[in-house]
């Protein structure tokens, strides 16, 4: 069976594909089997349609023609007459990892090492932004080694500063990440950097239908700015953005990041799979929120998952396995809304989100824990239920229910829409 797949080596690598790679030498489907750690699948999409490196956790992707909602419906055949016991194995164990060789630099991922703890860095410490820093300073000792912090207000800066390493616990056993400030050209000296600022958030009592959409415009001046300076310094951590709205700005980070001087798209900058957006990790908490209120609804704490975006079109399934249509639409309509019951009370609703989207996902991230995140599907970042793996990002594949599956590819085609 194994003999549809061409074995090659690459320095201490293992490679495998459907492809041809006459630039590598090829070895026995014996030589490869019998390794330990990860080996390498190559295919070859189209950069824009397609991420640089993803975790094979299903056999379907090996023969996959393109990349869409597939990745997070689970392809239910049997692939036990095309693919051998020993890869099935290693894919199981998510030793296989996926990486599109027509992104340039490609051999980058190779032989890449994995720490215990990272460095990360977050500008700008306005409410959403300080919250943030105070859950990773408090949550994040075991996965979080130094948190950068760099803000435009110097005054800001000093503040939080000093205000964030006096966090101490009284009984000393506790171990906190160090918080320094760093200067703007640093930024990208860090394994994620946490993109935080924001500009134009309509005020407490403004008759604005959807706050997010209203930052769209600004924020995606400031992301580009950013982006193309991760490009510059050729950074090759996560690029998470944590600011409104999360879908759109992730993917106007993605091109701006990959434009050369005259504007054309070359690939050089941030791949696909670098950018995180950190926006529905709220809107589960406020999906439970509102779901443990009532025994109709209380399934959803067990069995319930989100789909989409940070806001309009987003949806939520109540469960995947008893799937109820009208329950899962009372409950993302309360779920969209939620954020406007906060303003009626007089208060902008960024402490949830900073911790739900921001800080307890972010650790989710560094320590390989399944989180809500938005990664880019084709030509959309969409959000869903995913997990950080050494060899990629992992998509969790679900049976959908068919009217459940419908109502994703509509909120699909409309993000498409949108950039």
């Amino acid at each position: 069976m194994d003999t549809q797949f061409k074995f090659y080596k690459y320095e201490d690598n293992y490679l495998f594909s459907l492809l041809e790679y006459k630039e590598f030498t090829r070895v026995s489907v014996e030589e490869v089997k019998n390794t330990k750690g990860p080996i390498y699948y190559l295919n070859r999409f189209p950069p824009i349609n397609s991420r640089k490196q993803f975790t094979i956790s299903n056999p379907s992707l090996l023969f996959m023609e393109e990349e869409g909602l597939n990745l997070i419906r689970l392809d239910e055949v049997d692939y036990g007459n095309k693919v051998d016991k020993w890869l099935l194995d290693k894919i199981d164990q998510r030793e296989v990892s996926c990486i599109n060789t027509s992104y340039p630099n490609w051999k980058d991922l190779l032989n890449k090492n994995t720490k215990d703890k990272w460095k990360v860095n977050l500008i700008a410490l306005g409410d959403v932004g300080s919250t943030l820093a105070i859950g990773l300073r408090l949550l994040g000792g075991d996965c979080i080694s130094e948190i950068g912090i760099y803000d435009r207000n110097i005054n800001r800066l000093k503040r939080w500063e000093h205000e964030l390493n006096q966090i101490k616990d009284p009984a000393d056993k506790v171990t906190f990440p160090k918080v320094l400030t760093i200067e703007e050209d640093d930024l990208f000296n860090c394994d994620m950097f946490i993109f935080c600022a924001s500009k134009g958030v309509p005020a407490v009592g403004s008759e604005v239908k959807d706050v997010r959409m209203v930052q769209f415009q600004s924020n995606s001046e400031i992301i580009s700015q950013y982006a193309k300076l991760a490009r510059d310094k050729k950074f090759k951590g996560i690029f998470a953005v944590v600011s409104d709205p999360v879908d759109l700005l992730c993917k106007v980070a993605f091109l701006e990041s990959n434009k050369d001087s005259e504007g054309n798209l070359d690939f050089q900058g941030l791949s696909s799979d670098q950018i995180i957006g950190y926006g529905l990790g709220v809107m589960n908490g406020r999906a439970a929120f509102y779901a443990e209120k009532s025994p109709d609804t209380i399934l959803f704490l067990k069995e319930g998952r989100l789909f989409g975006p940070h806001g309009e079109g987003l949806i939520v399934a109540d469960s995947i396995e008893n799937y109820n249509e009208e329950i899962s639409s009372y409950l993302t309509e309360r779920t969209v809304n939620a954020n406007k019951v906060v303003r009626s009370f007089g208060y902008k609703p960024y402490i949830a989100p900073s911790l739900s989207s921001g800080a307890l996902s972010i650790i989710a991230t560094i320590r390989g824990d399944w989180f809500y995140g938005s990664t880019y599907i084709r030509e959309v970042y969409m959000g869903a239920r995913c997990r950080l793996m050494p060899t990629g990002i992992e998509l969790e594949q679900l049976k959908l229910p068919e009217s459940l599956f419908n109502r994703i590819q509509e909120t699909y085609d409309r993000l498409a829409g949108i950039i």
